[in-house]
């Protein structure tokens, strides 16, 4: 798994996900479980590796090609 997440796409990632996680102690009901989304965002940013990057062949960081 090579790198394909640049700085800035990671630093958006983690404040999406933390946004997302959040909705688990705004809402109330059944809603609120849609905040367990904001898991995917914040691995994807802990790894510095998104699938669906390496899918379509976007790489955001300045990683050099091996």
């Amino acid at each position: 798994m090579d790198r394909n997440i640049g700085a800035l796409d990671r630093a958006f990632r983690i404040v999406a996900g933390l946004a997302l996680l959040s909705l688990l102690f705004v809402l109330d009901g059944g809603g609120r479980w849609f905040g367990l989304i904001g898991l995917v965002p914040l691995l994807t940013a802990g790894l510095s590796w998104c699938p669906l990057y390496t899918l379509f062949g976007i790489r955001t960081c300045k990683v050099a090609r091996r």
